[in-house]
C-alpha cells in the first residue's frame, strides 16, 4: 500500500473548510465546492482591495467638487489654483475638510481665489 499523508490531507480540507464557514449551500461543507469558492474569493478580495482605493478617491473628488462649486469654483479649477499656490493638501483631507468643517475649507478656497 502506498504513504499518502493523510494527517496533512485532512488538515488542509479541514484549513480550507474552516475559510469557507458562512458560505452557502454546499460551498461551505463539501470540500470539492469550497475549495472553488474559496478561491474565487481570495481573488475578489485582492481585486478589491485595489479597487478600493479608486473608488474612496472618486468619492473624495466627488465632495470636493460638490463643496466648491457651492463657493463657486469648480474642482478642476480649485485643484489647478492650489497647486500654483504651493498648497499641498490632499484630497483625503480636502473631502474631510469640506464634509466636517465647512468654514475652513471655505477659507482654503478663499486663500486660493485671492492668490
Amino acid at each position: 500500500m502506498r504513504a499518502r499523508n493523510r494527517p496533512a490531507s485532512r488538515e488542509r480540507r479541514r484549513r480550507v473548510l474552516r475559510q469557507a464557514k458562512g458560505y452557502w449551500g454546499k460551498k461551505k461543507n463539501v470540500f470539492r465546492f469550497a475549495h472553488n469558492q474559496l478561491k474565487k474569493g481570495l481573488v475578489y478580495a485582492y481585486i478589491h482591495r485595489r479597487r478600493k482605493k479608486r473608488e474612496f478617491r472618486r468619492l473624495w473628488i466627488v465632495r470636493i467638487n460638490a463643496a466648491a462649486r457651492a463657493l463657486g469654483i469648480t474642482y478642476s479649477e480649485l485643484m489647478r489654483r492650489l497647486r500654483a499656490a504651493g498648497i499641498q493638501i490632499n484630497r483625503k483631507m480636502l473631502a474631510d475638510l469640506a464634509v466636517t468643517q465647512p468654514a475652513a475649507f471655505e477659507a482654503v478656497v478663499r486663500s486660493v481665489q485671492a492668490a
